[in-house]
């Protein structure tokens, strides 16, 4: 009988087999690539909100768990993910500019900002007043972690390339089947594709899509991430990640036009150099009503488990969120009240 059974391996699964592989636990992976979501991510680790300059929530703590996290997953997989980058948020006017000077003074956000404005040194990106700097940020490269962390599991034969079927689930009082698997414990860690899950579909989960380019600009030359109507990051041989957008309608994984051009209409604002678009994707992000995570124990069942609804910010939380989950199940541990699920069982659980 194995200890765990995961299902899903975006950043959420991948950081919770990794907190199964530190404690000597047994797992294997069931995944199929249907949730597109930490694989099209921008990938930034950025604690600041830099519409309202403000820390984004629990992000100091989340940080200090998530650099070194990454850190030792680039050791393991012999393969660089982390790509320090400075955040420049480009003011559109002096009011921001005040406001800016204003944050800089607030306790954790003072760790983060920088005190002086930057000039802009570019002259193929607009930016007369200048930029704020978001310092001891980056990157993390989601498509690279998740394809090597896939051909480690594989390698351990740790991995089923497969969608999980429902209907095969048998759930006992100590454990769970799932075809020839036995294992103590399932965890869910699906991103959006939760909504087809019998089990917590009933949870408030909204799902938010984004739009990304990749577009290759020759002449910019930019080291730095820039934040302005949209971001554009840097990706190295003159190729450049821009977006992203929020759509709450649409569910799909398909790319839209409308999308691409409202990318470019505010791209166009600001970069003044030729380019041309080299790939356009999207995902939907596993967005919640409260804007915080989904991770607990599922009400009735008691060997299931969810770790979900990390939004956009899946690189900083993911880690922290793992952990806590863990540690809850094999400890005995209590979870972050505002990410546990039990916060939505009396309005939305119908047993």
């Amino acid at each position: 009988m194995l200890d765990y059974l995961v299902v899903g391996l975006g950043l959420a699964g991948i950081s919770f087999c990794e907190q199964l592989e530190k404690h000597g636990k047994s797992f294997q992976v069931i995944n199929d690539n249907s949730q597109r979501a930490s694989i099209v991510a921008g990938g930034l680790y950025n604690p600041v909100i830099l519409k309202r300059f403000t820390m984004a929530w629990n992000a100091r703590s989340q940080m200090d768990l998530a650099i070194p996290f990454y850190q030792e997953l680039e050791k393991k997989l012999q393969t660089q993910l982390d790509y320090k980058l400075p955040v420049l948020r480009r003011f559109a006017s002096i009011e921001e500019q005040n406001l800016w000077f204003e944050a800089t003074d607030k306790p954790d956000l003072d760790y983060f900002l920088n005190t002086k404005i930057k000039e802009n040194q570019n002259p193929h990106i607009e930016a007369s007043l200048g930029y704020g700097e978001v310092q001891y940020t980056g990157r993390v490269d989601t498509k690279v972690l998740i394809k090597k962390y896939q051909e480690y599991l594989l390698d351990k034969s740790s991995l089923l390339n497969e969608s999980i079927d429902y209907a095969h689930l048998e759930l006992k009082d100590e454990c769970i089947n799932y075809k020839d698997i036995q294992a103590k414990k399932i965890v869910f860690a699906e991103g959006y594709g939760l909504k087809q899950n019998p089990y917590f579909s009933y949870l408030p989960l909204n799902g938010t899509k984004g739009e990304l380019l990749t577009i290759k600009a020759p002449e910019l030359k930019e080291e730095a991430v820039i934040k302005s109507s949209v971001f554009i990051i840097p990706l190295g041989e003159d190729l450049y990640r821009v977006g992203s957008t929020y759509k709450w309608k649409d569910k799909t994984n398909v790319p839209t036009d409308a999308a691409k051009n409202e990318l470019l209409d505010k791209l166009n604002t600001f970069l003044k150099c030729d380019y041309e678009i080299v790939s356009h994707v999207a995902g939907v992000r596993p967005t919640v009503a409260d804007r915080r995570p989904l991770i607990g124990e599922h009400p009735k069942y008691k060997s299931l488990y969810l770790l979900n609804g990390f939004g956009s910010r899946g690189v900083l939380i993911a880690p922290s969120a793992s952990q806590n989950l863990y540690a809850y199940i094999e400890n005995d541990e209590e979870l972050d009240a505002e990410m546990n699920i039990s916060r939505f069982t009396k309005k939305y659980y119908t047993p």
